[in-house]
């Protein structure tokens, strides 16, 4: 009887740490006083209150290059709960200013899961740039080539995502008056996709459009991952936007995702890839990002 006890106490305390591992607790009270923190800071520090905001990712962080020289700038460094990025190419800070004739506020550097990171660190800015009064989001990021008809340099407006990334940035209890049973049926919205079309239009950019698969990272993928993601309908992948996506839908931020393709995936490219040159063509993407976004901004 006693055997039979104490297996049933181990299996229970096996549980529990299963639990535990797969239900975290959120630290939702914390969060949200950093939040509060933050906007304060942010309110403080410019008259200007964004209706939209954008995560550069690698490739368009020469944008920041377009904004009004009477920008402010404030680093992550600077704010409760922020993390500084870790990653080349990410400066870790908010800019905001005026770009396009709109007032914006951009987030110069993303922070990603791969990074050890909690997707609430990750995340993070996306909720400040809601609390700051923020409706609508552009995510971007520099990806990997699925489809063949994507060539590196091009250009391709998210209309779908698939999570990869095995979490979910709404895992766990929810702030106050948020619910994470989250509709992601119309995750993109169509008038904003429609005005990235014009702006590219307008650049004399061809602009697909396409399925993002998102991954934990920081590993790149192998040719049979690639394969299996062309089978489920991905052309295009990188390591992160989805956790935002998420969240930016959960606080009712109208949304919208742009792709850099910055190399081949695996098994379709002559050569290894590397971070080297996924740096390397963000840079000589840069150019056409940022006026891409700065005629977005226009027109949005």
């Amino acid at each position: 009887m006693t055997h039979r006890w104490l297996r049933c106490k181990s299996v229970t305390r096996i549980i529990a740490s299963w639990l535990e591992i797969r239900l975290p607790k959120r630290h939702t009270g914390r969060v949200q006083s950093d939040l509060q923190k933050t906007t304060h800071i942010l309110g403080a520090a410019t008259p200007l209150r964004p209706r939209l905001g954008i995560v550069l990712g690698s490739a368009f962080g020469q944008v920041t290059d377009e904004v009004a020289a009477d920008a402010t700038e404030v680093g992550f460094a600077d704010l409760p709960g922020c993390v500084v990025p870790g990653v080349d190419g990410h400066a870790g800070q908010f800019v905001i200013g005026r770009l396009g004739g709109a007032d914006v506020l951009l987030q110069a550097g993303r922070l990603h899961y791969y990074e050890g990171l909690s997707m609430d660190q990750v995340t993070l800015p996306v909720r400040v740039m809601a609390a700051f009064g923020v409706e609508q989001v552009l995510l971007t990021n520099a990806a990997g080539g699925i489809a063949p008809d994507l060539a590196v340099g091009d250009f391709m407006r998210i209309t779908d995502h698939i999570n990869l990334m095995g979490v979910n940035p709404l895992h766990g209890e929810a702030a106050a008056g948020l619910s994470g049973f989250v509709d992601m049926s119309a995750t993109y919205s169509e008038s904003l996709g429609q005005a990235l079309g014009q702006a590219a239009a307008d650049c004399g950019i061809a602009l697909k459009s396409g399925v993002f698969a998102a991954v934990p990272g920081p590993s790149y993928e192998t040719p049979a991952e690639i394969r299996a993601f062309a089978t489920l309908g991905a052309d295009a992948v990188a390591m992160s936007t989805v956790p935002e996506a998420i969240v930016a839908r959960q606080l009712g931020l109208e949304v919208a995702g742009l792709s850099c393709i910055t190399n081949a995936a695996a098994g379709l490219a002559k050569s290894a890839i590397s971070h080297g040159e996924v740096l390397s063509q963000s840079r000589q993407a840069g150019k056409q990002a940022a006026r891409l976004l700065t005629r977005f901004c226009e027109l949005a």
